[in-house]
């Protein structure tokens, strides 16, 4: 009887302590975005800068390794422009979405804090979305469908991504990602596979 209650007293400590070490964290910062898409000769396609928002979760696993899910708000699209002589266009697809990334992550002691690589899948829903064009000073807009039989794209979206980044031990952190969309977004099936790429940098604060 006396080894069942000692037990049950080392449980009820150590159940506490495994949960105390579970981190929690907010990041955010900037989206370097691009999409699969097919341009003619001269057609630019720069990087379209939006935003991002993850609130995630440090669980750990067994030392150095965690597992990490987050809940992320994601900026992502296109950017394309030409210029010809006097004239100049340009089209810009602006696609908001939500984001379930769940990463493994590797930590690495370094100096003041520790260096972090990690690697997992996610997937995504497209919630609104915009395009953009301008033409020689002239902007109109358009809404991205997402539903319905005349859809412009597909709102479901799933890829893998990648981080790497530095955290201090007061809590502090900087990172940078690369997320591969292996979904293809076009409603046509006969154009070239539509997906997302983008390179993020941002910073944010695990307590």
């Amino acid at each position: 009887m006396k080894k069942v209650l000692l037990l049950a007293i080392l449980c009820g400590f150590a159940i506490p302590g495994a949960m105390a070490q579970t981190g929690f964290g907010l990041k955010a910062g900037v989206n370097m975005a691009k999409m699969t898409i097919e341009v003619e000769k001269g057609v630019k396609t720069p990087s379209h800068v939006t935003y991002f928002v993850t609130a995630f979760a440090d669980l750990p696993l067994a030392d150095p390794f965690s597992i990490q899910p987050g809940l992320s708000l994601q900026g992502k699209g296109a950017k394309a422009s030409i210029k010809e002589g006097e004239n100049e266009a340009s089209v810009r697809t602006n696609i908001m979405a939500i984001e379930i990334p769940v990463n493994a992550v590797y930590y690495i002691p370094a100096g003041s804090g520790e260096l972090f690589i990690g690697a997992g899948p996610y997937i995504g829903y497209n919630i609104s979305g915009k395009y953009k064009e301008t033409v020689n000073g002239k902007s109109a807009e358009e809404k991205i469908k997402f539903s319905g039989k005349d859809k412009d794209m597909k709102p479901l979206d799933f890829g893998i991504n990648a981080m790497i980044g530095y955290k201090l031990f007061s809590g502090l952190l900087i990172n940078a990602g690369y997320g591969l969309g292996l979904a293809d977004l076009n409603v046509d099936k006969e154009e070239k596979a539509l997906s997302n790429r983008v390179f993020s940098i941002g910073v944010g604060f695990q307590f």
